[in-house]
Order: C-alpha cells, then structure tokens, then sequence
C-alpha cells in the first residue's frame, strides 16, 4: 500500500475503562511523533469529539504512565453521538482542528458509533479492541481482559482462605455482562468446584448435585464462580438456590464488581497495549483505515469496523468435558 500522509492523529478512550488504556495511549503517541507527527488527545470520549476538548501531546505527556490504570484522557458514554447532529458536530470540530486520522481505542459500542460516523463524513479511524470482557470479534484478546482475570482470580484464591478456615460455599459473581470469559479464566484459574457462564444454561439438579459430591469428598471449602449476566440471575440468587438444597451450610456471597475494571495492568496487558498502539499507528501511515487491530493466533491482523460485533465464549463439547474434569 501506498503511504499516507498524516500530519496530525488524534487518539480517544471510549466507553469503559480497563486495565492498559494508558499503555496503548502512550505507544500511540510516541509511534506518531516517531514518525513526525503531531499529535491531539481527545478527552472525554466522543463527547469530548464534540465539544472540541482536544490537548495537544509529546512525549513528555505519556512518561510515567504506563504502569497506571484508567485512562489520562478519561472516557465517557454518549447519547448524542448516536444522532446524526451530535456526529456532524464531531465532524466540524475535527475539520476545525485539521485532524486527519483518528485511534478509537474502545470496545463494541464506541466501534458502532465510528461506523455510525464514516458512512457519511471522510475522517479515517484505526480501532483497539479493549474491554475486560474480551466479547469482540477480530480478536482473540483485548486490552484489560488479562488484568481483570488476574484481579478476579486473586479475589478468589483469598475467599478460598477464609471459606477453608470455616468449611464454608462462597459464591463469587464476576463481571462480563452476558459474557463468560472472566467466569470461566477466573473459575478454571482458581479451582472453582462450579462455574456458570451465559453461554450454557443454568441446571439447579446439576449444581446441587456437583456440591454434594464435593462435601462427600470430604472437601472443606467450595467456590462457586458465577458471571454478573448469567441467566441464573447473578450471586445472591445463586446463594438462595444453593441455601435451599444445602439449607444446614453456610452461603458466603462475593460480588467483586468494579474492582476488576482497575489496577496496574499485567504485563501481558501492557504489552499487548504497546504492540496495538504501535500497529494502529503503523497501519494508517500505509494507508489501511475504518478497520481495527487485534491478535489472532498471536498474530497481528485486521479487520474492517463493518465486520466487528460482539462474540462468545465458544462452548464446545471438548471445552464441556475439561469443566467437567476438572470441577469434579
């Protein structure tokens, strides 16, 4: 492809925060001044696309934040840019400040409202997937999803503590809206007896029947993981569930929340953070735009923003008998 000339890249945070966005900002920044770019930090998300909250960033800007978790240039949920006003007034605010390319670094609401915008204005976008959920296709991991992982397994490797002191069930509830990819790595990782996940069905013979199996194996603790959308309807019913087939043990309930969302980000977050910024920057200057990086089968790749969407956990029958082995 045929180099393009870029003189001034934007870059923006949007939607929810995780674990890296500082890390992808900064690699963001410095390839673009590598390549004697300026460079505009747009805060706020697409709100402040709107309203013109751009800074202008160096190199000095992203020293010292790598190691840092949320984002220096905050993000933002917005309405507006949903309608077609809210976008036109975007448009003008990027041809008032001579913007030639945009790095959209968001999860699969902020990638709806960047294909809402390039049907109809000429701006180009490089997109980075980053959500704790890792619910986006084109990728087979984004930005926060390993952070968040570690953070949830290390919740449960220490209620395991205190539910082994008192022979106790505990219920953990972990984020993911309606995907299991957090319930699943932090159940496997940390040795969970029973793991729910939205992508399978909920069977209250089944979970009870796993328990009691547990407590004849003389076992002296038993964790129960259970995604925040998982059709059994979150911890605290699960507990009830569980109170009523187990009514003589005492239900512990654990809802880790937010608490998955920030933190120092691991190293494997910074890097893959790192590698994306780099990439992005990389792919405008050789023309590539409106599509979005990721890592498929450790490989850099990418894909049109037309294509992204939302995805699953794969539940297969291999994936069903290693949970079966293993939480038995």
């Amino acid at each position: 492809m045929i180099k393009q000339r870029i003189k001034k890249l934007a870059v923006m945070t949007s939607g929810g925060d995780a674990p890296g966005l500082n890390a992808c900002i900064r690699a963001v920044v410095r390839t673009a001044i590598f390549n004697k770019m300026k460079v505009i930090g747009i805060q706020h998300g697409f709100e402040g696309l709107m309203s013109g909250d751009f800074i202008p960033m160096d190199a000095n800007s992203v020293s010292n934040i790598i190691q840092l978790g949320g984002t220096i240039l905050k993000s933002a949920r917005s309405e507006q840019f949903k309608t077609k006003e809210g976008r036109l007034k975007a448009y003008k605010e990027i041809r008032k400040e001579n913007i030639d390319a945009i790095v959209l670094i968001g999860g699969d609401g902020s990638f709806e409202g960047a294909k809402a915008f390039i049907k109809k204005h000429d701006t180009p976008f490089i997109g980075i997937p980053k959500t704790i959920d890792n619910d986006i296709s084109g990728t087979d991991v984004c930005i926060g999803y390993d952070t968040a992982l570690n953070t949830a397994m290390q919740a449960i490797d220490k209620i395991r503590d205190t539910a082994q002191s008192h022979e106790r069930i505990f219920v953990v509830e972990v984020m993911g809206r309606d995907s299991g990819y957090i319930a699943y790595g932090a159940g496997l990782s940390g040795g969970a007896e029973a793991i729910l996940v939205p992508e399978t069905k909920a069977d209250d013979n089944n979970l009870e029947q796993i328990l009691r199996q547990g407590w004849n194996r003389n076992k002296s603790s038993l964790i129960i993981v259970v995604a925040e959308g998982d059709e059994s309807g979150g911890a605290l019913k699960v507990a009830d569930t569980v109170k009523k087939h187990m009514p003589s043990h005492y239900v512990g309930v654990c809802i880790l929340g937010h608490i998955q969302r920030g933190g120092n980000p691991s190293a494997a977050d910074r890097i893959l953070a790192s590698k994306f910024g780099f990439e992005a920057v990389e792919a405008l200057l050789k023309g590539k735009q409106n599509c979005m990086v990721g890592l498929k089968k450790n490989e850099i790749c990418f894909t049109s923003l037309r294509q992204i969407k939302r995805h699953h956990l794969d539940i297969n029958n291999h994936l069903l008998k290693m949970l079966t082995a293993l939480t038995n």
